[in-house]
């Protein structure tokens, strides 16, 4: 949840979980005042996001409490509970944004294998509660801006596309090293978070047809990343007999991250289709096109949007397809280059930041405008924080 900026968007503060790098309490950050709180990720299905996003809300609320006044409240999901806080804070003059990072209902459809239920049923209501306190909607591509308007009932104005795209100085290729291929004359990359939803398993089942019934063992993977199905995917790789070929780094520093993906001849974007991932941009396909990759993709309707002829793309949670792309393009350095080159081209022209920057700052030159001066005798900012 943050809290934007007096005078455009400069002085704003942030609240948000920590992770284990992210241990102090406060924190200042290229003039962001950052406030931290502690949080255990969910396991053990839908209870355990209850816990979470129960004990994230709590926090939340106590360090909102403490902040002070704030001119807007920008709150991403999920959950789609920070209406919450937000509602709070409007009564004291603020105005809020709602960043829609997700698709809760689709989230929870595709996640757990409960069908439409009363929990369902639940974060739907919340979603409708969150469009209806926003004063505006950040949605990262037009089919999240379509549910804000069909479903959410909001006004056309009112929503603003912002993109996801990736920092170019973060990513920026260096020389290939082939030491990392261990060996073999490929490398295979897979970049991001290893949830449920996110297809890993899908990535190992194809790279087991790949080597079992087109014959391939001329190429080595990696799997960058965590999440809660990492265990999970390092057994799984066991079982289809792949230890040998494929590692699992978990996260790394940008720098080692940087080495694999420009030492590496095609990535992996393996999320199958579902509620979600239909409709959902991949902040990895973004990642690859920077570095100039070619993508192996399932043939999702965002994907298609943002990659484009950057990536090659196989019917929906075919496995076998998925395989037989990889050794194409495993057999024709010219189509990778081409494609890399595509995916940087559109990095740098229709899906860089400045475009969505753009975007952002209509979106809170719209929130800001007549804004409700906040209530006499509210009380100021204090100092210190508790932790996290």
């Amino acid at each position: 949840m943050h809290d934007a900026a007096r005078r455009g968007l400069g002085g704003a503060r942030h609240l948000s979980p920590g992770e284990k790098r992210d241990t102090e309490p406060e924190a200042e950050i290229d003039g962001v005042r950052i406030h931290r709180y502690p949080l255990r990720a969910a396991t053990g299905g839908p209870a355990g996001y209850l816990r979470e996003y129960g004990s994230a809300l709590w926090h939340t609320v106590r360090l909102a409490r403490k902040v002070g006044p704030v001119d807007v409240v920008h709150a991403c999901n999920p959950p789609d509970l920070l209406f919450l806080p937000a509602r709070w804070l409007k009564r004291r003059g603020a105005r809020f944004v709602f960043d829609q990072h997700d698709l809760v209902p689709e989230l929870y459809l595709s996640r757990f294998d409960r069908g439409e239920d009363l929990l369902y049923r639940a974060v739907c209501a919340l979603e409708r509660r969150t469009y209806r306190a926003a004063d505006i909607v950040l949605a990262t591509n037009e089919s999240y801006r379509d549910v804000a308007l069909r479903r959410g009932g909001r006004r056309a104005e009112d929503v603003f596309v912002v993109r996801s795209a990736p920092q170019i100085d973060r990513f920026q290729p260096v020389p290939p090293e082939p030491e990392l291929k261990r060996g073999k004359p490929h490398l295979l990359c897979y970049l991001g978070v290893m949830g449920p939803q996110d297809g890993v398993d899908y990535a190992l089942r194809a790279l087991a047809k790949l080597r079992d019934e087109l014959g391939r063992t001329d190429w080595h993977a990696v799997f960058v990343g965590a999440g809660d199905a990492f265990d999970a995917m390092v057994d799984l790789s066991r079982q289809l007999g792949l230890s040998e070929q494929v590692r699992f780094t978990g996260r790394i520093p940008d720098a080692d991250l940087v080495r694999y993906l420009s030492t590496a001849d095609v990535c992996l974007s393996p999320d199958p289709r579902n509620p979600l991932n239909d409709v959902s941009t991949m902040n990895k396909v973004l990642e690859y096109m920077a570095m100039g990759r070619p993508i192996v993709s399932f043939d999702l309707k965002e994907a298609r949007v943002s990659a484009g002829d950057a990536a090659v793309y196989a019917p929906a949670n075919d496995e076998a397809e998925f395989a037989g792309l990889i050794a194409l393009l495993l057999d024709d350095p010219e189509k990778r280059a081409r494609m890399g080159k595509i995916g940087q081209e559109r990095i740098g022209g229709p899906l860089s930041w400045r475009n969505s920057q753009a975007s952002l700052l209509a979106a809170y030159a719209a929130a800001c405008r007549d804004r409700t001066p906040v209530p006499a005798g509210y009380p100021a900012r204090s100092g210190k924080r508790p932790h996290r």
